[in-house]
């Protein structure tokens, strides 16, 4: 395919010889080869049987690369290709359940990170039986930014899901990165720090999943949700006849977490005699269940969180000060959203994507509208109140693309011209000045025919396969860049 038209031509050499597609395959290999796709065929034996143009075009995967080899073999981070091909593998042997939603990341042009997304189909022969699998892939566009969401993690390291959840690459986030890894070299008491919906136990689990720990039970408990009581119960277990309902013994969360860790979410919610108790366990390593005479030794690192401060606890009495000093041995604050916006399209991407795949949609991202009502909104409830947004618009949104009358209307209500505080991260990264000047004058002359390619590459005299190859190559895309008025 090239800038003067070759792969119209080869559609109109296809056309002379019929119209009928299904008599003719043939015309439906020059549309693969015309579409913006990356399409591929996958044996039983889970071997890639064709590799499409686009698929090389979109990957930088040549066919003689990738035909005949594993679908897993480019599923591993040391390829440094697309992730999620794996799971063709399944489909193609019949060990999966219809299609499966497909999601890859690789290294563009000026070390962009471009995001794939696409399907993978069970091929039936006559009887019903799976004979392979069809796939399909295209670039998602919407919010793909350069560097990597958590840095310093790579996909094969010892803590994947946890720590990848935890999305940011600003400086506030660097320093927690920082110190989950430092927490996690030892067994020391951990107290995470931060306003309700900051990911406090995403921080914990990737305290447990990088630490000594990992293999052992990582437990949660939320010491807000129980009464005094109950809570005790929760943690070091009864016996038989301990109190009315105790009709059988039950362990406590401190043995369920022994060789692992214990995770105390809202320990400031913690009454005085549940401190003290605790604050034995700790010392001594033993418990004693509610009713019992036996002490059981116990094996476990804790990690607490809470959104309160300690301090001022303590000075009210409200917290035992020995207790304070024994869970705060070692801090990670968790730094509100509001204070760390450079991250914000980050998460937006990251949350999209999640969603996306999660829900089966074909959602790119937001526009650049939209991205500006969300930076403006102060986010008292921080990436959980962002995440409750995300998914309003998922249910609202109808095209590809999120726009602001998707959002929530408080966010909405949030965009008035704030916005412009904190404008939308360039989209034109690694072009120089002809090129941005080149770009603008595309993205002017779409707009102008309303993004009719037919109708824009005529004005501009060139073929619809060159405004293609240009639109790719700025990365311009109708849902982000679209002009009104």
């Amino acid at each position: 395919m090239d800038d003067n038209g070759a792969a119209p031509d080869r559609l109109e050499s296809g056309l002379a010889g019929g119209l009928d597609f299904q008599a003719d395959p043939r015309l439906l290999c020059e549309l693969v080869r015309a579409l913006d796709l990356g399409v591929f065929t996958v044996a039983p034996d889970g071997r890639f049987v064709a590799w499409s143009e686009g698929a090389e075009h979109l990957t930088g995967l040549r066919r003689a690369e990738v035909e005949g080899r594993p679908c897993g073999a480019f599923d591993r981070p040391a390829a440094g290709r697309v992730r999620g091909l794996g799971l063709a593998a399944a489909v193609a042997a019949g060990a999966s359940d219809g299609t499966v939603a497909i999601a890859g990341r690789i290294e563009g042009r000026g070390r962009r990170l471009i995001d794939l997304r696409g399907n993978v189909l069970p091929l039936l022969d006559a009887a019903g039986a799976v004979r392979g699998a069809l796939g399909w892939f295209r670039e998602v566009a919407g919010l793909v930014l350069p560097a990597p969401a958590t840095p310093g993690v790579e996909a094969g390291d010892a803590a994947p899901a946890a720590l990848r959840e935890l999305v940011g690459q600003g400086e506030a986030m660097r320093e927690v990165f920082r110190r989950i890894r430092l927490a996690a070299r030892s067994d020391v008491t951990t107290l995470i720090a931060g306003e309700s919906g900051t990911g406090k136990e995403l921080a914990a689990r990737a305290v447990h999943a990088l630490g000594a720990r990992a293999a052992g039970p990582f437990v949660a408990v939320s010491c807000s949700a129980l009464p005094e009581s109950l809570l005790e119960s929760e943690l070091f277990g009864h016996v038989e006849g301990a109190f009315t309902g105790a009709v059988r013994a039950r362990a406590g969360v401190l043995e369920e977490a022994h060789g692992g860790t214990l995770f105390l979410d809202e320990i400031g919610d913690v009454s005085p005699y549940v401190q003290v108790k605790l604050l034995r366990a700790l010392q001594e390593r033993t418990i004693r269940r509610v009713g019992g005479d036996r002490d059981v030794p116990v094996d476990v690192r804790l990690v607490t969180a809470t959104h309160r401060d300690l301090r001022a606890l303590v000075s009210r009495g409200a917290m035992r000060e020995d207790f304070f000093y024994r869970i705060r041995v070692y801090e990670i604050a968790m730094p509100p959203l509001r204070e760390r916006l450079e991250d914000l399209p980050l998460l937006v991407e990251h949350l999209v994507t999640v969603l996306d795949v999660a829900q089966r949609r074909s959602v790119r991202g937001v526009s650049r509208e939209a991205l500006r009502c969300l930076l403006a909104h102060r986010w008292a409830g921080n990436v959980r109140e962002l995440r409750n947004a995300i998914e309003h618009a998922f249910v609202s949104v109808e095209g590809d693309v999120i726009e602001v009358y998707d959002l929530p209307e408080d966010v909405q209500a949030s965009g008035g011209g704030a916005g412009a505080a904190h404008p939308v991260p360039p989209r034109g990264d690694g072009l120089d000045a002809r090129e941005v000047a080149e770009r603008e004058h595309l993205i002017d002359a779409l707009c102008a025919c309303a993004w009719n390619r037919t109708e824009t590459a005529k004005r501009l005299g060139i073929s619809r396969v060159t405004l293609w190859k240009r639109m790719r190559r700025f990365r311009i895309d109708e849902g982000v860049f679209r002009r009104d008025g």
